[in-house]
């Protein structure tokens, strides 16, 4: 008897031999398996389906293709290939509770059309067939869906790939550094994919359709890490991986490994051939996006040139301002606002319309290493004070580092494109803040706070989408009030006024349905208040109190035990009803022997005065 592990869950199947189709003990998935009894191949299959079941997909796949070109015709290994192919991992159905496919690879060409598909049906038994054509046909469905929704997305330049979070779950500092190089390319004009703001609106939606919609439009990637493991981590050599195939057709795309605090000789084999860049180095930002704007943009190297001649011509910048320059950044970074201060003073002693001085001394008025870093503390000292801070600003007042001197000496002898730019990160910063009240609200009143922000920022990004989040946002808390209050409804007057707000939220969710649970609970409390009121009566045992009773139990005759209760009620009339009766006769026989004690009484006085005579 061979052992084989589901290809869902990993766990132990039994199966005996000719089996081609089995159910899983552990997931109740019914799933096909493979013709062999070949040990050696069955521990293989084991291997490849625990790397397809980490989304390791190019693993698996490399296994997969040994074990196809040493096998005659066996369908569930064209079928396993295909599932690498299209990258799918089977979840949790909330509804059902079986595994369901989802896709991280999505492909324009339909699974049904696939190659290796065909194969797996050509090889497949009838039962497995069945499988094979229900599972394809509900992953076509899922990519169709991907697909409706990627086709929406509007075309991206550059697509920043990196890791996250460390096995901690803490921030890894590549997602750091992705974000500088995201805001500095982002002010060059560009549009880049970078997953940790992109993403950020997309919370509770499937990431694959707009993962796959930059993949497919960007011109470059870039490929950020500080370790070698970094750069093999699963989800960042999925996107590498799938970028590195979009390459093979497409000549015109770009891959640019960028790495730091670490040995350009550690990067995996299929980034090594490509030229990477040491993020360390100075000037790096400068040379990367020199680089991408000839690519992203298709411009020659002639254009640049013009620029920094012009730069230069403006500045009059001398050999001693650039270096008080560089080492007025320098201190930035190691956070020496002091030196940073004075090597910026003396550049404008030297040249008082140098707008790269005002810069610096803005970003060491802040505290920051490099202006990059100006979204970030728009963030923290802006409006978001005005919400929860111990001062008050009005909606009108302006707020943040542009009220600085620096930046406004920066701006006018900058010129334009540096006003642009420096404005961006001011932008950024409202965004930013705008989105992080509105992810963290839980009243109507901050939702309105961080709605009244977007539209302050106009069509700037996604600002104008963000309010129609922000107005179903609103939906959500009232609904969410409407739940708490009926919840804890303990009255019939609360439950109404539940009620109406639920009515007022139309077909929002199942506000409909929660219309007439507050209907029924508002009954069910009046149900309630009546049968305590009725078994309070009974309790008290008096006839007139149970009768009472009697009636209040059948007017809720359906409602927990009331006709059980009216049976008790009427035994406990006719209880009361024997003991009156007997109560009245003995009362009558004591009164007729009280009669009778009397009459004798009387008959022996009567007796006695006559014989006195």
């Amino acid at each position: 008897m061979a052992v084989f592990k589901c290809k869902m869950c990993g766990g132990a199947l039994e199966i005996s031999e000719g089996m081609t189709v089995c159910e899983c003990d552990y997931c109740g998935t019914t799933q096909t398996l493979p013709k062999t009894n070949n040990e050696q191949h069955l521990n293989l299959i084991n291997r490849a389906n625990h790397f397809r079941q980490q989304c390791e997909f190019d693993k698996a796949a490399e296994i997969y293709e040994k074990i196809a070109a040493q096998s005659d015709g066996d369908a569930e290994i064209y079928w396993s290939l295909v599932l690498c192919r299209y990258g799918i991992e089977y979840v949790d159905d909330p509804a059902t509770k079986k595994k369901i496919p989802t896709c991280h690879r999505t492909q324009f060409r339909s699974i049904l059309d696939d190659p290796d598909y065909q194969s797996a049906l050509q090889y497949a038994d009838m039962m497995q067939r069945n499988v094979y054509q229900s599972e394809a046909e509900y992953i076509d469905k899922v990519q169709k869906s991907i697909l409706e929704i990627s086709n929406k997305e509007k075309p991206f330049d550059i697509f920043i790939c990196y890791k996250e979070t460390d096995e901690n779950g803490r921030r890894t500092p590549d997602s750091v550094l992705a974000q500088e190089l995201y805001y500095g390319l982002e002010q060059e004009g560009f549009k880049v994919f970078f997953s940790r703001i992109t993403l950020e609106s997309k919370l509770g939606t499937e990431y694959e359709p707009y993962i796959f919609a930059a993949l497919n439009s960007a011109k470059v990637m870039v490929v950020v890490g500080t370790k070698p493991e970094y750069f093999n981590a699963v989800w960042v050599k999925n996107e590498w991986s799938r970028y590195l195939m979009l390459m093979q057709e497409d000549r015109k795309r770009t891959l640019i490994p960028a790495y730091k605090d670490m040995d350009p000789y550690d990067l995996p084999d299929a980034l090594s051939m490509f030229q990477a860049q040491d993020m360390s180095k100075l000037g790096f930002m400068q040379d990367l996006i020199h680089g991408i704007r000839k690519i992203a943009k298709n411009e020659p190297e002639v254009t640049e040139r013009p620029m920094v001649q012009q730069t230069v011509v403006h500045t009059a910048a001398s050999s001693n301002i650039e270096n008080l320059l560089k080492r007025g950044y320098l201190s930035l970074e190691d956070g020496k606002w002091d030196d940073a201060q004075r090597f910026f003073d003396e550049v404008l002693n030297e040249n008082v319309e140098e707008y790269r001085a005002y810069i610096g001394l803005l970003c060491m008025e802040y505290k920051i290493p490099d202006e990059s870093k100006l979204a970030d503390v728009q963030f923290n000292i802006g409006r978001n004070k005005t919400l929860y801070g111990s001062g008050f600003k009005t909606d009108n007042e302006a707020i943040g580092f542009i009220t600085s001197d620096y930046y406004k000496k920066a701006c006018r002898f900058g010129g334009a494109e540096i006003e642009r730019r420096l404005y961006g990160y001011y932008l950024q910063g409202n965004y930013n803040r705008a989105v992080s009240i509105m992810n963290n609200a839980t009243t109507i009143w901050h939702i309105s706070e961080s709605q009244e922000l977007f539209s302050e920022l106009g069509d700037y990004l996604d600002s104008s989408v963000k309010i129609q989040e922000c107005e179903q946002l609103k939906l959500r808390v009232r609904y969410n009030d409407a739940v708490s209050a009926l919840n804890s409804a303990q009255k019939g007057y609360e439950c109404f006024n539940a009620r109406n707000a639920f009515e007022s939220l139309g077909d929002f969710l199942d506000s409909r349905h929660k219309v007439q649970e507050c209907t029924e609970k508002a009954e069910y409390i009046r149900k309630e208040n009546v049968y305590n009121e009725a078994k309070n009566l009974l309790d008290k045992g008096y006839r007139e109190d149970v009768s009472k009773a009697v009636t209040l139990f059948e007017s809720i005759s359906d409602f927990k035990d009331s006709t059980t209760m009216i049976q008790k009620c009427q035994k406990k009339i006719e209880e009361v009803t024997e003991a009156e009766r007997k109560r009245k006769s003995a009362e009558r026989k004591k009164n007729i022997l009280v009669v009778s004690l009397f009459a004798l009484f009387m008959f022996i006085l009567i007796t006695i005065a006559n014989k006195m005579r």
